[in-house]
């Protein structure tokens, strides 16, 4: 029975060859024999304390977008906040980057992109074959970065099986519209004895992308993007386990829409901005054709990170498993303007995580296990808005379960040091401590009601701490708060969801408080510029998500989906800033043959609870469909053409989670044309 339940995580199917992994329709395996890897104790969907969403096989084929935030927007309790048509990082129930820890494969990933929303996120969705997105216990494991969440993205780069036959591969070709996209995807698994290769690439370009007429201008200038990825990786796979390793290189050329040169002389006078010369500085902005991207400010990345991955299964007495992850990744990015380098960021960053599962000792099953990760930081150029520094964390971590009858109890606990030094001869350190437990009822194998209770905390990062200087791509002078301390947030989650039956649920229901949230305080402003200071207040979120689903026969079905976050100040002090809107819609998805097709509307309602020197957002509507076509080229080979079609009343869509919003609208009316074959 298929089963979709879209909320607080998601979740992929186990690891798979290339083959299998294309030939697996979305939903077509429940999402109760579906096994979250990243929690820990690889749970199956149904078993968590928190709900999930499952966004693997032809869904997450379709789905996919240059960016991460792209790609998962529109899932019940996940929104994006974009900037252009390069960057755009996912929002979970209101919070992202700090708040939202990215991992690939449960290893951090270490770029710049919790600094600032106009740097990417460094993976490739095109190359994913599956998504996970974590809270509740799972997601506490990985620290106070993860205190929102946590979203561990699934690849193929180090090869845990064998493939069927000593070889396996995959490859597809897009083209888009709005964005005149053009995308070249390939990957190849060899095995030859105990041991498995695999290399694998993206080619993708992108022009600026197109927008409904009544925004003005037909296109959003400086939303291009160009961008290549190579992975090559080898394992040693035995009886047990795996032992392997994999590199990986990326270079993005991306644009900056609504960068403000007129602003570069604004500066602070205590809580008041003072910006002088700005008239004299009126330009053409008109940079929307192809072959004009040297003349709108651009980022270019480069980033090489290697990765180390082992598993073994009944490594000593009483174990059942050991997990290890090592990373080393040296990252760079340059903000060109007119040709000329402005502002370079760097991070060279390693993180190491050792987690052992052990068997049941008086019912108890849990794992525990040790991370540490260091990060050297740099921002150099005329818009170094922040210090050279190093940051290191060590932690240790632990999860238990117990079952009780109905009910299973769970335990997790994290506790962290943090040190910060800079070359302002400034000391940090801070050391965390989150604990959440939780209770999961089986009601008679068709309902559940799980409840979850947690407190977690997070150590400041250098830019809230440290900042200061003009911030051009996100129009804003930052100061940060050195004195700033740990933030703790008490959180209960509840949640109810039947998994059997033709009519299945998820409802869930949240509340957060926190104990000196940390967030951008804009203490002025001029004209599209601001001046925000890093600062602590007590803050509240409620929200609920969840979806309703109805499988009329085997091949079809229909859901409602919805969620609501409200995020604001104690004592009435305000609304938080750039907060999702609430979304209800609907989709219906069917397979006749080889011919499938699925059509999604959602309305985003008007944003009007808007923190200060904020304007309000209004609300759109999206509506989106895909066909698909499946052909059998072999007993071991599919092939299949789709087309996804995203926007298609070409309605004028803003973000208000955006930095840019006003600069840089959602894509009008796009249709993406694809052709992926695997064997």
């Amino acid at each position: 029975m298929k089963i979709r339940i879209f909320l607080l995580s998601a979740v992929s199917i186990p690891a798979m060859t290339p083959h299998a992994a294309f030939a697996a329709q979305a939903g077509s395996i429940a999402d109760r024999d579906i096994v979250v890897t990243a929690s820990a104790l690889e749970q199956k969907a149904d078993e968590t304390a928190t709900p999930v969403v499952t966004l693997s096989g032809e869904d997450l084929v379709h789905r996919r977008q240059a960016t991460l935030g792209d790609t998962l927007a529109g899932q019940p309790g996940i929104s994006f906040d974009n900037f252009g048509g390069g960057a755009s990082r996912p929002v979970i129930r209101g919070q992202t980057a700090p708040r939202v820890q990215s991992l690939t494969d449960g290893a951090n990933i270490q770029d710049a992109s919790a600094i600032s929303p106009d740097h990417a996120v460094t993976t490739e969705p095109l190359l994913l074959r599956g998504i996970e997105v974590l809270r509740g216990p799972a997601a506490l494991l990985y620290g106070g970065g993860a205190i929102g969440g946590a979203i561990n993205l699934l690849d193929d780069k180090v090869p845990t099986a064998i493939p069927e036959g000593g070889i396996s591969g995959v490859a597809e070709g897009r083209l888009g519209t709005a964005d005149k996209e053009r995308s070249l995807v390939g990957g190849l698994t060899a095995g030859v004895g105990p041991f498995a290769f695999h290399v694998e690439g993206v080619h993708r370009s992108s022009d600026d992308y197109r927008v409904p007429k009544r925004f003005g201008d037909r296109h959003v200038d400086g939303s291009y993007n160009d961008t290549s990825t190579f992975s090559v990786g080898g394992s040693w796979i035995g009886d047990g386990g795996y032992l392997g390793v994999a590199y990986t290189r990326q270079r993005s050329e991306y644009g900056l829409p609504g960068h403000a040169h007129e602003y570069e002389d604004c500066h602070p006078h205590g809580s008041s901005l003072h910006c002088g010369g700005h008239d004299d500085h009126e330009e053409d902005h008109d940079h929307g054709h192809e072959g004009e991207h040297e003349e709108v400010p651009f980022v270019k990345l480069r980033s090489e990170r290697f990765d180390i991955r082992s598993e073994y299964r009944d490594p000593l007495p009483g174990f059942e498993k050991v997990r290890f992850r090592m990373s080393f990744t040296d990252y760079e990015h340059d903000e060109v303007e007119e040709d000329e380098v402005a502002t370079t960021f760097k991070n060279k960053a390693h993180d190491i995580r050792l987690e052992l599962t052990h068997k049941s000792i008086g019912g108890l099953r849990g794992v525990f296990g040790v991370q540490h990760s260091e990060s050297d930081f740099s921002a150099l150029g005329e818009e170094a808005f922040l210090p050279e520094s190093e940051t290191g964390n060590t932690a240790l971590f632990l999860m238990e379960t117990l079952q009780a009858g109905p009910i299973r109890f769970e335990l997790a606990a994290r506790h962290e040091w943090q040190r910060i030094k800079t070359t302002l001869n400034r000391r940090a350190e801070h050391n965390p401590f989150s604990i959440s437990g939780a209770a999961v009822w089986d009601i008679n194998g068709d309902y559940s009601l799980a409840l979850s209770l947690a407190r977690s905390q997070r150590a400041p990062n250098v830019q809230e701490l440290y900042a200061r200087g003009v911030h051009l791509a996100t129009n804003t002078y930052e100061l940060g708060t050195a004195t700033l301390g740990k933030e703790t947030a008490k959180s209960i989650d509840l949640t109810f969801r039947k998994t059997t039956g033709a009519t299945t649920f998820t409802i869930g229901a949240y509340h957060q408080h926190f104990d000196n949230y940390i967030f951008a305080d804009t203490l002025d402003q001029f004209e599209d510029f601001r001046l925000i200071r890093y600062t602590a207040a007590d803050a509240t979120f409620t929200g609920i998500d969840g979806e309703v689903r109805h499988q009329f026969t085997s091949d079809f079905g229909v859901s409602v989906f919805g969620d609501y976050v409200r995020a604001k100040l104690k004592d009435d002090l305000g609304n938080l800033p750039r907060i999702p809107a609430g979304r209800l819609g609907g989709r219906a998805d069917g397979k006749w043959g080889a011919l499938s097709a699925d059509v999604e509307y959602y309305h985003v309602f008007e944003q009007g609870k808007v923190a200060s020197f904020e304007t309000r957002t209004p609300g759109y509507d999206m509506f989106n469909a895909t066909l698909a076509y499946k052909l059998e080229l072999g007993p071991k080979a599919d092939a299949e053409l789709f087309v996804r079609a995203n926007n298609l009343t070409n309605d004028l869509a803003f973000n208000h989670a955006s930095f840019i919003k006003n600069a840089s609208p959602l894509r009008g009316r796009n249709f993406t044309f694809g052709l992926r074959t695997a064997f």
